[in-house]
């Protein structure tokens, strides 16, 4: 009977350090669609003997819904914007980076080490960063396109054929550029204005898409599209004859950040994963592929020479200021939700 015992321990201990290593091997990534190589996965697994599963979202709000629904536990990292950096720190859903546990944390480029978003990087690293604007396609429209107008006051040329972001942040950060006015404003009257504004606009508007902005596009079942500068890019090259606009309005300007989840099921594997990420010749195979910018020094013997001289990274000189999408008060916020949602109906 003790040995029974003894041999019976002995399994289950065999059975836990199994489970524990089989943990230790996997990573599971939540992440953006379109904006990941499998070769670079390939490549980290190949380094690390650890399996990579990802699941893809198609904006930083369906990507937090989903967490708030009951994910966090299932993922290890994510991928949000800039703003939702702190409104998900704010939530308690992320982890914190303890000190010394990156060891390529010195690679971040100084301008993107301490943001406001996240300062001193407790929770996240740099992934890539861009614009976010609209693109017209040059076959149907001929005029000028740098203003805000071509999306919410637009040429009958263009009515009825805009695709826009299924984005509130950047819906309503574009909307206030138009009106000129703050993005968390809390006047009354300012606040009637963008409502009725967006409401009258969305006449014009034939679609709300993120993961086929490109597609339609290119497929020219849209004219504008509201896009991101690198995959306006990419629509170019797959043949669409499109210009990306910089209005005088200004654009969106945003970074993405892969951030550690609260209570993350594979946290090591996780750790492992950003230092990897952390490499400039890891995340330069990312921006080659993505068509944005990274975030880490070194990077530029990686790159492709082209990226440099895309017209989606070169904004035009009376083009507006790029800004930051922000976070708006608890209460502020609540306004906001319900003018999306007039929006929406």
């Amino acid at each position: 009977m003790k040995t029974l015992l003894k041999s019976g321990a002995a399994a289950l201990a065999l059975t836990v350090a199994a489970s524990a290593a089989s943990a230790e091997g996997k990573l599971v990534l939540y992440h953006w669609f379109e904006y990941m190589p499998q070769e670079v996965l390939d490549k980290f697994t190949a380094e690390t003997g650890i399996e990579v599963t990802m699941d893809t979202y198609d904006s930083n709000e369906a990507m937090l819904a989903s967490l708030k629904a009951g994910a966090i536990g299932t993922y290890d990292l994510a991928v949000p914007g800039d703003y939702m950096v702190s409104i998900m720190a704010g939530e308690g859903l992320l982890d914190t980076i303890a000190d010394g546990e990156l060891k390529n944390k010195g690679n971040i480029q100084a301008n993107w080490a301490d943001p406001s978003f996240d300062p001193g990087r407790k929770h996240s690293i740099p992934y890539q960063w861009g614009s976010t604007s609209f693109a017209v396609n040059r076959d149907v429209y001929g005029g000028d396109i740098q203003t805000t107008d071509i999306l919410f006051n637009p040429p009958k040329e263009l009515s009825g054929r805009i695709n826009m972001l299924d984005s509130q942040g950047e819906v309503l950060a574009m909307a206030a550029l138009h009106l000129g006015i703050p993005q968390c404003s809390t006047d009354r009257e300012q606040l009637k204005a963008l409502n009725a504004m967006l409401v009258g606009a969305k006449q014009h508007w034939s679609s709300f898409n993120s993961d086929t902005a490109k597609e339609v596009l290119v497929s020219g079942d849209a004219a504008v599209g509201q896009i991101y500068d690198g995959f306006a890019a990419k629509a170019r090259e797959e043949g669409a004859n499109i210009e990306y606009a910089y209005p005088t309005q200004g654009y969106v300007a945003w970074m993405d950040n892969v951030v550690l989840l609260k209570d993350a099921p594979n946290r090591d594997s996780a750790i492992k994963f950003m230092d990897f990420l952390l490499e400039p010749e890891n995340i330069a195979a990312v921006t080659n592929y993505a068509q944005y910018n990274a975030g880490v020094t070194g990077v530029e013997t990686f790159l492709d020479p082209s990226l440099a001289t895309q017209p989606e990274k070169n904004p035009h000189a009376k083009a507006g200021p790029g800004v930051f999408i922000e976070v708006c008060s608890e209460e502020v916020q609540e306004v906001y939700d319900q003018i999306w949602t007039n929006v929406k109906k």
